[in-house]
């Protein structure tokens, strides 16, 4: 039997409610290895792939290719699976993974590293892309609208990572709040073209990197790149109007590389705050406005702004944000229901609003208030110290309070030399009890710090 037979006795293209790719088959969706692919190519690259995955309800991707990563993510789609998206692509996260999800398999699109446990899971329970891409021919890909394509897990960076799952009908509506958004960047009737440093598997990434170009009339880099003189050769390859997508730890290094970059219609920033210092530089450097976008695994992206003029955030059309004594709530149409926001913010009558800090964040000790993100600033702001991070620990015994620790990045000093400066700004019963000087802080991909590593390496640094 032949693959497109097997193909259709699957019954793969049935129970049609939308496209898998909008716009004309001939349109470029990406550059893949310096080649621009059609929306058509892609799609018999994707029949190919989904006629040879192995059977099973969820499959871990952990394809580090951009463009494989499409390619496997809508062929996981299209046999009927889910995508699960681990914070972190750690052997240990991948095996609880798979343990947590018995009829998954991880797919990937490289060798495992020598050495690493998940190996034999992957050789075991998963399936390798091949190196030379097959094509198949067929009718038009469809997905239904209510069907879980994705499931996202949190960072870690608050507590243990929750699960998240996305439709297809609601990605949908979320692209095309972010496509409003960011649309002006560019001149109208342009085909515009995303360069992203976040990882696919982050939901910015995945939003931003992935569902942009396959819903809209916008194509993606399929690499990957992460350092400044790689973004820079990425950026070469694509075709002008030029979208950067990345973070604020990677525009940093990027301004300070001092590497050339073709022209940017834009910049895109996510996952974490952008100082407005560092989305000034980088407007007047590459001549170009920088967005902010603000969301979460929960809520998708929700509101953006300009940071280098404006600390309000602005919602995206259809998306509400509702302040309650107890939090703040989003409503918006991608969402089945109204979501709790982490973070407190304060809604002006014109519907923007600005963020005060995260629920998790806020301390109260001995009568007085603070939050931790204040503390980091203030930590950051003492001479010497390159990176740092404030944070709270559990409390030693019921109904107590934890006490506070921090970390720093600050060659040639001490614990005792940053306390001491940060007495002259710092309330007594907010100094951290715990105060370590690291090498480096144990950031992620997107420039989090999940809590468990933080507590590691607080308890196992040498001082």
């Amino acid at each position: 039997m032949s693959a497109v037979e097997i193909f259709h006795a699957a019954g793969l293209q049935e129970a049609p409610v939308f496209r898998l790719v909008a716009g004309s088959p001939d349109r470029i969706i990406a550059i893949h290895r310096g080649e621009p692919v059609s929306a058509a190519r892609f799609e018999r690259h994707v029949r190919a792939l989904a006629v040879t995955l192995p059977s099973g309800s969820h499959a871990v991707n952990l394809c580090e290719d951009r463009y494989r990563f499409l390619v496997a993510l809508c062929a996981v789609a299209i046999r009927g699976q889910v995508n699960l998206l681990p914070p972190s692509r750690a052997p240990g996260v991948v095996a609880e993974t798979l343990m947590h999800h018995p009829e998954a398999y991880a797919l990937g699109d490289g060798p495992a590293e020598p050495g690493r446990e998940i190996q034999r899971d992957i050789r075991s329970a998963g399936w390798r892309m091949p190196e030379v891409l097959a094509e198949v021919e067929g009718p038009p890909l469809m997905v239904d609208a209510d069907a879980v394509v994705v499931i996202g897990f949190t960072s870690g960076s608050t507590g243990r990572p929750t699960s998240n799952a996305k439709s297809w009908g609601g990605f949908r509506v979320s692209t095309k709040q972010n496509l409003a958004a960011l649309r002006s960047l560019w001149a109208a009737g342009m085909h515009a073209n995303v360069v992203a440093t976040v990882p696919a598997q982050h939901m910015y990434g995945i939003e931003l990197s992935i569902m942009l170009p396959l819903l809209a009339d916008v194509g993606v880099h399929g690499g990957r790149p992460f350092f400044p003189e790689d973004v820079a050769c990425a950026l070469r390859e694509t075709p002008a109007p030029r979208l950067l997508v990345t973070t604020p730890v990677h525009l940093r290094a990027l301004v300070e590389s001092g590497v050339a970059l073709p022209p940017l219609a834009g910049i895109v920033s996510a996952t974490a705050p952008m100082p407005e210092a560092l989305a000034r530089e980088a407007e007047s450097r590459y001549d170009c406005e920088l967005r902010e976008m603000f969301g979460s695994t929960e809520t998708c992206v929700i509101a953006c702004r300009r940071p280098a003029l404006t600390p309000a955030w602005t919602p995206l059309p259809g998306v509400t944000v509702q302040s309650h004594p107890d939090g703040s709530l989003v409503y918006a149409a991608h969402l089945p229901s109204p979501v709790a926001l982490a973070d407190v913010v304060e809604v002006d009558r014109d519907g923007s609003f600005q963020l005060r800090g995260r629920q998790a964040d806020l301390l109260e000790i001995a009568g007085k208030r603070a939050s931790l993100n204040e503390l980091t600033h203030r930590l950051l702001s003492v001479p010497g110290v390159e990176d740092g991070v404030v944070f709270q620990l559990e409390p030693t015994i019921a109904g107590g309070v934890g006490r506070i620790a921090a970390l720093a990045v600050a060659p040639g000093m001490q614990g005792a030399d940053i306390l001491r400066l940060l007495r002259a700004h710092v309330d007594p019963v907010f100094l951290p009890r715990k105060l370590r000087c690291v090498a480096t802080l144990p950031r992620n991909e997107t420039g989090k710090l999940p809590r468990a590593e933080l507590l590691r390496l607080l308890d196992t640094v040498q001082y």
